[in-house]
């Protein structure tokens, strides 16, 4: 039986129009129908093949979800394809492997039922090999030159979006502190933000419970309800008619939420608590059993200076500074390498 109230052509178009508002202003029109035609196509072959196969047992969400992360690696890795200045001809046969790659990795991920954010980390690890080794790959038919393999290697538009919404946030931060200093309150008043008799003022409190209640309004209800039931039963009850109100996103200032939310993530366990750097470093040293120092020079020899630094320093039994996050995925690509 196909997915029930799977509609990917929509879906697929809906994404596309979305895409066109956050292409770079400077492509030409050639370049920007490439994004949008290569997301339109990729995201809609995908959301056919999850839609018609019954044997891959997709939910809804899952497949929404498969489609909707080959939609934006399709519209991340066309953008840097076309900032590389590699000839158009060979950028559909690139597009192609890594669209591949993003359905069988993410299929597997899901039958294996891994969490959806070892999901995610593990289609980025894969979309970056496949992306830099079809670079390589041209240059070892003398198809492109050193130059230009480096120049496509260095391409990362998700990164410079990251960075871009980082600034972005940090921006806002400062426009609220300058408030806070002016007087002026970082949240509206309770007369206009009240549900039940629940106001949000400018308590540190209430505005975190206020900002949790945002971010499980877009939560399944069964994850909500399994955290609300760890919460105080107040506090609980605060979340929920917080959660009520369809327009506390505009009710609540976008900087205090932010500051709120780096807080809480601060003070929540360590979600690689079991990352520790002597784990990292054991795993990097156990592929050197396999590589000599030249084949890992080779292997790494499209990454940055700063991948290059850390694994050499590992080598040496030493942790150059890096997140657990980074230096494990970076580890386990050293491991899919051998």
């Amino acid at each position: 039986m196909a997915i029930q109230g799977f509609d990917y052509k929509g879906f697929a178009q809906n994404l596309a129009q979305q895409a066109l508002e956050l292409i770079p202003k400077d492509f030409n029109d050639n370049q920007k129908n490439y994004v949008a035609n290569t997301l339109l196509n990729f995201a809609t072959v995908a959301g056919q093949a999850l839609y018609d196969d019954e044997s891959l047992g997709f939910n809804l969400d899952q497949a929404i979800m498969v489609t909707q992360i080959i939609a934006e690696w399709s519209f991340h890795k066309s953008v840097d394809l076309i900032r590389s200045g590699i000839p158009q001809q060979y950028w559909d046969p690139i597009m192609q492997k890594i669209a591949y790659t993003i359905f069988e990795i993410a299929k597997n991920a899901y039958h294996q039922n891994l969490p959806q954010d070892q999901c995610l980390q593990l289609i980025e690890h894969h979309v970056k090999k496949t992306y830099l080794d079809c670079i390589a790959e041209l240059k070892d038919k003398n198809l492109i030159d050193e130059g230009l393999m480096e120049k496509a290697a260095s391409q990362s538009n998700i990164d410079a979006m990251m960075q871009q919404q980082v600034e972005a946030e940090q921006a806002a931060q400062n426009q609220t502190v300058q408030q806070s200093a002016q007087g002026v309150p970082a949240v509206q008043s309770n007369s206009q933000i009240q549900s039940g008799s629940v106001p949000l003022g400018a308590d540190a409190k209430v505005l975190k419970l206020a900002t949790l209640a945002m971010l499980f309004q877009r939560m399944k209800q069964e994850k909500v309800q399994t955290i609300l039931n760890k919460f105080n039963p107040d506090d609980a009850q605060s979340v929920i008619k917080f959660m009520g109100m369809p327009d506390l996103n505009s009710k609540v200032d976008a900087g205090a939420a932010l500051r709120c939310l780096q807080e809480i993530k601060t003070n929540l366990p360590g979600v690689n608590q079991n990352i520790t750097p002597s784990k990292v470093i054991a795993k990097i040293q156990n592929v050197a059993q396999y590589l000599d120092k030249s084949q890992m020079e080779h292997t790494l020899r499209l990454e940055r200076n700063k991948v290059k630094q850390f694994v050499f320093s590992a080598l040496e039994g030493e942790y150059y500074e890096m997140p657990p996050k980074v230096a494990n995925i970076i580890a386990t690509h050293l491991e899919d390498s051998v």
